[in-house]
């Protein structure tokens, strides 16, 4: 059985406790629980068993996938996919006999990044607009916009465009994509980063 309220949606085993504050269109399945003063943006999407911590700001048209926890210390940014399972952390030294509540380092996950299933990001870091977060990464520093990682640690692989492509470059580093072979945009440079002239969403 469900649970609709005004603004959004909220399946009848989510808890929501007092003072979070949720978004028009915003949908939290089952299992999910949002502390109290957490603010969830417009039409995000929580999955199965999601935690949104104390003082977590979620942007709007976020999607979070089962088993995600947000933890108190993460900004997440409008239109952020958070893959499945994908943890992160809020202290880099954890001690269970040792309280650091004080000493969470800030992770801020910028506009349209995605993140993979069971990806790892290691607090501290910033994750730039657009990049691609690859499944099982471990993300230790901080990633620029548009890049492409992969591995454990992670390590850039490449770029990628804000419709989630590959983008590809010739032998003189400019970009090489049909649909822009005669747009003046294949005089754009990588070294022009994060690519701010380019409009990806037409790279598709």
């Amino acid at each position: 059985m469900a649970m609709a309220t005004q603004d959004y949606f909220a399946h009848s085993t989510a808890i929501i406790d007092q003072g979070a504050q949720i978004g028009k269109g915003t949908q939290i399945w089952h299992f999910s629980h949002l502390m109290g003063s957490c603010n969830v943006g417009a039409g995000c999407k929580l999955g199965q068993n999601v935690y949104i911590d104390a003082n977590v700001t979620i942007g709007n048209g976020v999607k979070i996938q089962n088993n995600v926890s947000v933890f108190n210390g993460v900004i997440v940014e409008d239109d952020v996919f958070l893959g499945p399972s994908m943890v992160f952390t809020n202290v880099i030294n954890p001690r269970s006999f040792i309280e650091r509540k004080n000493m969470f380092r800030k992770t801020l996950v910028r506009k349209g990044a995605t993140i993979g299933a069971n990806a790892t990001i290691i607090c501290g870091v910033e994750i730039g607009a657009y990049a691609m977060i690859g499944a099982g990464a471990v993300v230790t520093k901080n990633v620029p916009a548009y890049a492409l990682m992969k591995g454990n640690p992670a390590r850039q692989a490449g770029w990628i465009s804000e419709a989630g492509h590959t983008l590809k470059f010739d032998e003189n580093n400019k970009l090489k994509h049909r649909s822009i072979q005669n747009s003046p945009l294949c005089e754009i440079y990588p070294e022009s980063l994060g690519f701010p002239h380019i409009n990806f969403l037409n790279l598709q």
